[in-house]
């Protein structure tokens, strides 16, 4: 993958990880479930992807 579009998924892992935390500051009667889990998920999603290909650019 190219170096731009990993930077771009770092970006938005940068983003993702800053709004569920501040969704987690949240007292928890106004926390959004919802919102939480699919931020989790997503910010897994995408450090997968990272992961997967930063594996791949190392030559072993």
């Amino acid at each position: 993958m190219s170096s731009t579009f990993l930077f771009i998924i770092a970006l938005a892992a940068i983003v993702i990880s800053i709004a569920l935390s501040q969704e987690l500051i949240k007292p928890s009667k106004k926390q959004n479930g919802r919102k939480i889990v699919t931020l989790t998920a997503g910010g897994s999603l995408v450090t997968l992807v990272l992961t997967i290909s930063l594996f791949q650019g190392i030559l072993f």
